[in-house]
């Protein structure tokens, strides 16, 4: 699962090898960029790409009885040219990041990042929390398409703040932060295969700058990349909650 964050000593660089003229490999490291630089870039770019797409609102606005409620985002452009962006649909919020909460030898503090999320149906449960047990169905991808990680065949648990006793580590600032803007859904109905049904989850998108993912880590196919999750939030459990398994 590649929301989990990837714990590196800060010493670790980003090795480009090369050779010397006796053909002996050597290592030129390449110090990570800066958080505020990277920052600014990356807001930039997903600002673009608010303005310039927009997702099915009409279906969720009245949806069929065969509708999935997944998210399908296209280009406005030719006849989607009359859709209503992203920019006007999307809240944010600002989340302070500083390098030592992703292991980098700089000494920045504080460097704001903005935080991207659409709530495409709002669940009708309990509200999530940054310190919740969640399960839910997601899908991660970078703002070009390209899906690095899914899940929405099989839901699965997250621990958001990590657990030692359970040896998980934390998930992503941004996915953290952002799935704690998400209900999730109500009742719960088992169907006696050891599977469930939850009516009215949450559903909605997580749009986020790489400081509050994985930041210079190509884990996701590319260094420094905004990534975009697509979640269906079904169960939040609070800590004290855990002891009363819903699902195990």
């Amino acid at each position: 699962m590649m929301i989990r964050r990837i714990l590196l000593p800060a010493f670790i660089f980003v090795a480009i090898w090369s050779c010397k003229k006796d053909d002996s490999p050597s290592v030129e490291v390449v110090p990570p960029r800066l958080l505020s630089e990277v920052s600014v870039e990356n807001d930039a770019t997903i600002k673009e790409f608010l303005e310039n797409h927009f997702y099915n609102y009409e279906e969720f606005a009245n949806p069929g009885p065969d509708f999935n409620y997944r998210i399908v985002i296209d280009s406005i452009a030719g006849d989607n040219a009359d859709k209503t962006p992203l920019s006007e649909q999307v809240l944010t919020e600002v989340v302070k990041v500083s390098s030592t909460d992703l292991g980098l030898p700089s000494e920045e503090v504080d460097v704001e990042h903005t935080l991207y999320y659409l709530i495409a149906r709002e669940g009708i449960g309990n509200q999530a929390t940054a310190k919740d047990s969640v399960y839910l169905k997601y899908k991660g991808s970078r703002l070009n398409g390209t899906v690095f990680d899914s899940r929405f065949g099989s839901p699965t648990w997250f621990d958001l703040p990590g657990s030692i006793s359970m040896q998980s580590a934390p998930s992503v600032t941004g996915f953290r932060e952002g799935v704690a803007k998400f209900k999730a859904g109500g009742e719960i109905t088992e169907n006696g295969d050891g599977t469930f049904d939850v009516k009215g989850s949450g559903v909605g998108l997580i749009i986020m700058p790489s400081g509050l993912a994985y930041f210079q880590s190509s884990s996701v196919g590319e260094a420094y990349a905004p990534l975009l999750f697509e979640i269906n939030l079904l169960v939040a459990k609070t800590k004290e909650d855990e002891d009363d398994n819903i699902v195990k």
